[in-house]
């Protein structure tokens, strides 16, 4: 458990709003949520394609230049040959990769680590409140912050 928890109680579980009874609702962990399963899964399956593509096309490069020099040598216009011209294409791969990430980023997995992350603020400031409610001295919170130690 690290030193600064970024949860007050340093405790990694919050109560899902599905199982939300008019009690309080049992604690579980967050790694157990399917929303928290379906953002792991969209975050790793673009990594390993990234990682496919990025690193395939490095290896590719490198074996190209290593088993047919004479392919590589080619000249295309002027000086620039085959091979030059397939390593600067890596540069064109990289930027197409970052830009995909970015954008799968934006669009996929962002809004699933909002949602979680408001269902996490949720639950804190409804334990606050029973907490309070109780009569327990607890130390005051912000409302959407979660405790992270501010240097």
């Amino acid at each position: 458990m690290p030193e600064f928890s970024p949860w007050h109680d340093n405790s990694f579980t919050y109560s899902s709003p599905s199982n939300e009874p008019a009690g309080p609702a049992p604690s579980q962990r967050i790694s157990e949520d399917p929303e928290f399963h379906s953002l792991r899964r969209a975050q790793r399956r673009f990594g390993v394609r990234a990682t496919l593509l990025s690193v395939g096309g490095f290896l590719l490069y490198v074996l190209l230049s290593h088993s047919v020099p004479g392919l590589m040598n080619q000249r295309l216009l002027g000086h620039l040959t085959l091979g030059l011209a397939l390593g600067l294409g890596q540069f064109v791969v990289m930027g197409v990769t970052a830009w995909c990430y970015v954008r799968h980023m934006r669009t996929r997995v962002d809004p699933l680590a909002r949602g979680l992350g408001s269902r996490l603020d949720q639950h804190e400031a409804n334990s606050l409140r029973s907490t309070a409610h109780r009569g327990e001295s607890q130390q005051t919170v912000q409302p959407g912050s979660r405790g992270y130690r501010t240097w």
